[in-house]
């Protein structure tokens, strides 16, 4: 019993290492990022290119996942990483075999990626 009970209480008490750790230090998409990324959805989806996302906070990225259809691997992934702020930029934009696509500082710039998929050649 005795050691029944110390297991128990090991579980419930953090040890040091976690402690430190808690979902307030996951990576989020605020607001304003998060209307950005849906308009250039919602215009994709408009068009018939584009049918779902997901979206995952992770302790080091948020990614916003682009789906064709639901049941497949993602067509596009849009990573917010702010540990790249400094050098690389904090947001990428990942294709289906996980190349990085684009780059950027400024998500508004980044999201211009996917303009020329809308656009139509006419005769």
């Amino acid at each position: 019993m005795d050691e029944i009970s110390s297991i128990h209480q090991l579980q419930a008490t953090p040890s040091s290492k976690w402690a430190g750790r808690s979902a307030d230090q996951r990576v989020y998409f605020i607001r304003p990022e998060l209307a950005q990324i849906l308009n250039v959805y919602g215009r994709m989806v408009a068009a018939g290119k584009w049918c779902d996302y997901a979206i995952d906070h992770l302790p080091k990225m948020a990614v916003f996942s682009i789906f064709r259809r639901a049941s497949e691997m993602p067509l596009y992934r849009i990573v917010k990483e702010p540990s790249h702020a400094g050098a690389q930029g904090a947001w990428r934009i990942m294709g289906m075999d996980g190349q990085v696509l684009k780059r950027g500082k400024q998500l508004d710039q980044l999201l211009r990626y996917f303009d020329r998929q809308l656009l139509k050649a006419v005769d």
